[in-house]
């Protein structure tokens, strides 16, 4: 079977990860990669010599026959990024958040609709194993019963968080929690529990002028009426929480810390589920590989971004 010819755009933290991957897959060969350090690119390059590098995405595009992109760049830059990669009729996996605006999102949608490729975006939590187990449970409904409300919540001691340093990821436009990991959230809620719609939003900034959110409250509802409440707050004493909580009429499901899957009835103490990791779909490069040679594949695409794009812009606009 012909090798695919990936590239990826962005040497950060994901770019790397993203690369790791790929060497993991046989029928992918990362013959470029783009980033605008060039100290990143040689750092790559002395142990990677037969990959081209460039400065200029423009130019990798232009000099390279390539079958599918990668974009890691800052969510800032998605835009123009995935623009590029459209108008060449290149297949495209970008990271989350898919945009920086709603109209960015929905123009990036509407020309890979137009392009006829295959266009990904990099929401993972659905193919976790925790979270395939949650939702069995909650479709089975005899651990929950009738949803009553969900909870968010996000305890972040430092933002960022020690490993987490680069020069975007604090700042208000395209940094901060609810961006980078209440997407994860809204996303899983979407697809396991369906339309989501924001209600009201309170957020506080610090006092100087570009840097991100330090609290939320926000209350949300889905299609049906229930009521999903948001709560997160960074820079305080006390331990890291992302967690999830699913009350019902009948008893409690919980994703604490992002995988640890718990339940228990009304009045009693949750209780740890032992997770099947035999579910996992990850990672997702496999099932966009997939689709890529027509083969099945569960994928997110830009669709599933620009509705996640719509409630971040809204808890933070409202």
């Amino acid at each position: 079977m012909k090798k695919i010819k990936m590239a990826v755009i962005g040497l950060g933290k994901m770019g790397l990860h993203m690369i790791h991957q790929a060497k993991n897959e046989q029928h992918v060969d990362v013959v470029a990669v783009c980033d605008s350090n060039e100290q990143s690119l040689a750092d790559y390059v002395a142990s990677n010599p037969e990959t081209s590098t460039y400065t200029d995405y423009r130019r990798l595009l232009d000099e390279h026959e390539i079958d599918l992109v990668y974009v890691a760049v800052p969510p800032k830059y998605h835009y123009g990024v995935v623009m590029e990669v459209l108008q060449r009729g290149i297949h495209i996996f970008c990271e989350k958040p898919l945009a920086n605006s709603v109209e960015e999102a929905e123009a990036m949608l509407a020309a890979a609709e137009q392009s006829g490729v295959l266009h990904a975006i990099h929401f993972s939590m659905p193919h976790e194993p925790a979270v395939l187990q949650m939702q069995k449970l909650v479709q089975e409904g005899s651990t929950l019963g009738t949803i009553r409300k969900i909870e968010l919540i996000f305890r972040f001691p430092q933002w960022p968080r020690a490993w987490q340093q680069n020069p975007w990821i604090s700042t208000r436009d395209q940094g901060g929690f609810i961006l980078e990991v209440g997407i994860h959230w809204i996303h899983v809620i979407q697809t396991v529990f369906g339309g989501l719609n924001v209600i009201n939003s309170q957020v506080q900034y610090p006092d100087h002028s570009n840097g991100c959110e330090t609290e939320i409250h926000a209350e949300m509802q889905l299609q049906d009426g229930t009521r999903v409440e948001m709560n997160g707050i960074s820079h305080f004493a006390g331990e890291e929480r992302v967690s999830m909580v699913v009350y019902g009429t009948e008893g409690t499901i919980a994703l604490e810390n992002w995988d640890q899957l718990m339940t228990g009835r009304i009045g009693e103490s949750l209780t740890p589920v032992t997770v099947d990791e035999s579910l996992s779909e990850l990672p997702v490069l496999k099932h966009v590989i997939a689709r890529v040679q027509d083969k099945p594949g569960t994928i997110y695409d830009f669709r599933d971004g620009l509705e996640a794009q719509r409630i971040l812009e809204a808890l933070r606009s409202k």
